[in-house]
């Protein structure tokens, strides 16, 4: 369960809300994929001060997409009208995805060892975190909306196809708290991830960032980076982008 959080205001800005359902339904299916279980369906809800139609198919439009190309089904959701609690324009959207797994399919982390290799799946840009800071470097100027808002990517067939080759141990969907603060979740105690942070190529967004001012400290601790999904593996298969390992 999620929501696209505070990106809709500069979605709604950009008049890119079509996105912004996108990024919900991404978000949710990837945190569903992080067990290692199939997407069955999602449910969504929006609120707002005052619904406006158009705005609802966008988002739901979005969602739509992308529950297509993950073979989840929405099954409806919920709208709600609340002028007292939502600011006069603004508006809200969460979803709900349900998923099934084998239990001898189960990815939890418990069987991660020292010297495992971590993986990273490039990300699209920021997906759906970090954006109270974005806006407030954002304030009331124009903005570049393919640079700050690019679709929250879908890793299911990433994770899937991974699964076919390699021993998957555990998987970190980064989000909220960056790549240590995510992979740090799904370890069992004892173990800690040990990342270089030079083996990838960062995409452009977050070199506008630092131009703003944001220190790297910040930028670990809040965003991506470039990495919007981790997992662990006894050996990496060729190809893989390893940006660290177990100890």
């Amino acid at each position: 369960m999620d929501s696209v959080g505070s990106k809709l205001m500069l979605a709604r800005r950009a008049g890119r809300l079509r996105w912004a359902g996108m990024d919900l339904a991404a978000h949710c299916i990837n945190d569903v994929a992080c067990t290692g279980a199939d997407p069955l369906f999602l449910l969504d809800y929006v609120a707002a001060n005052s619904i406006d139609e158009a705005q609802v198919v966008e988002l739901v439009e979005g969602a739509a997409e992308v529950c297509r190309a993950a073979g989840c089904v929405l099954i409806g959701g919920e709208t709600a009208e609340l002028p007292g609690i939502y600011q006069e324009s603004e508006l809200d959207f969460a979803g709900t995805c349900v998923g099934l797994v084998d239990r001898d399919r189960l990815i939890d982390g418990s069987r991660c060892r020292a010297g495992d290799a971590v993986i990273g799946f490039a990300s699209s840009g920021l997906h759906t975190n970090g954006f109270s800071l974005v806006r407030k470097l954002v304030g009331d100027d124009d903005f570049d909306a393919g640079l700050l808002l690019a679709p929250h990517t879908l890793y299911l067939e990433a994770v899937r196809s991974l699964r076919a080759h390699a021993d998957v141990r555990a998987l970190a969907h980064v989000t909220g708290g960056g790549i240590m603060g995510n992979l740090s979740r799904v370890l069992p105690d004892g173990l800690e991830a040990r990342v270089d942070w030079s083996s990838w190529e960062r995409p452009p967004v977050f070199g506008w960032l630092t131009e703003q001012g944001v220190e790297e400290e910040e930028l670990r601790r809040v965003f991506n980076l470039g990495i919007g999904m981790c997992a662990v593996v006894p050996e990496a298969p060729a190809g893989s982008i390893v940006i660290g390992e177990l100890a």
